[in-house]
């Protein structure tokens, strides 16, 4: 059987970031300076994959301290923790290393610093979000509204107007971040917002690739987890600049490829916690399929590279 032509552009950049990769190697050195079982707090990042293959490797994840024995080395994830879960820590005697991307902390020490300037912060993200959780415990409880909505600051009621600051999670989609920071001003004309951009450099690459290609193809498969946040904005930004026909899934595997019927053109990236092997893994699944051929847009590079912790890297 003949096998229909298929044109396949690959948004560029697309996959891990500097943070997800700082992550990884902290618990693989962790790893290896300990030896298994090494306890990781959390998902380290947001990927079923990731997280298997550091379980191969003799990774532990647990939901809360508490499943952690005496004694034994634990890592918190990329998203950052409350306060709390440190102090906790050190209290069990357990050796802990953090591994909460840099721009995360960047968050954080914004909200402190507002809040020992004596303002109430406004922190723009989802609820339940594990960045939001380990941002909103920075603070005592009441020093953080969330809002995630428009419609949230349009109701937003604040005791002083005139010492209110906002900060956002990292992995929000541009544009709808833009337009609350745009009701929030001018409600508040006098709150203080931050001196460089929250969201992420990756996140905001990534949004901006998939712009670019989103207009020329007729589908668009974002590979990612469902509970990642930055790989389902993904999905929204396709969706709402040109390509409706927009989809997350974890792995080729994943793919109901009768979705794919009459498709000409399709459109891949990866959400930042997404390894480049599931993009590969998905364009092999193609040509077994279609006649593919594969172009990728490129709309910026990326270099940047974060420290390990001083406790690994000493």
């Amino acid at each position: 059987m003949t096998k229909l032509p298929l044109t396949i552009l690959l948004a560029c950049p697309r996959g891990f970031c500097a943070g997800v990769e700082r992550a990884i190697q902290i618990v693989e050195q962790v790893l290896e300076r300990f030896g298994a079982p090494v306890y990781v707090r959390h998902e380290i990042v947001h990927n079923r994959h990731v997280v298997e293959s550091l379980e191969a490797k003799g990774a532990i994840f647990v939901e809360e301290l508490d499943q952690v024995p005496a004694g034994m080395p634990v890592v918190f994830s990329a998203h950052g923790v409350p306060k709390s879960v440190p102090v906790a820590a050190e209290r069990r005697g357990l050796f802990h290393v953090d591994a909460t991307c840099p721009l995360v902390s960047k968050v954080h020490r914004e909200a402190e610093r507002h809040f020992q300037e004596g303002r109430r912060i406004v922190l723009i993200g989802h609820a339940g979000h594990p960045e939001v959780v380990g941002t909103m415990g920075q603070l005592p409880e009441g020093a953080v509204v969330l809002v995630e909505t428009v419609e949230d600051v349009e109701n937003l009621a604040v005791d002083d107007p005139f010492h209110l600051a906002f900060v956002t999670q990292t992995t929000l989609s541009v544009s709808d971040t833009a337009a609350i920071v745009e009701v929030l001003r001018r409600r508040f004309p006098a709150v203080v917002g931050p001196r460089r951009e929250d969201i992420c450099y990756a996140t905001t690459n990534r949004q901006t690739a998939v712009k670019a290609i989103a207009g020329r193809v007729d589908a668009l498969l974002v590979l990612g987890a469902p509970n990642s946040s930055n790989s389902l904005r993904l999905v929204e930004v396709a969706s709402s600049h040109g390509c409706p026909r927009s989809r997350l899934v974890q792995s080729a595997a994943q793919i109901d490829w009768r979705w794919l019927d009459g498709v000409a053109t399709l459109g891949i990236t990866a959400g930042a916690s997404a390894p480049e092997i599931l993009v590969d893994q998905v364009i092999a699944a193609a040509r077994e399929r279609f006649e593919v051929s594969v172009e990728e847009i490129v709309t910026a590079r990326e270099n940047v590279v974060f420290r390990l912790p001083k406790t690994l890297s000493a």
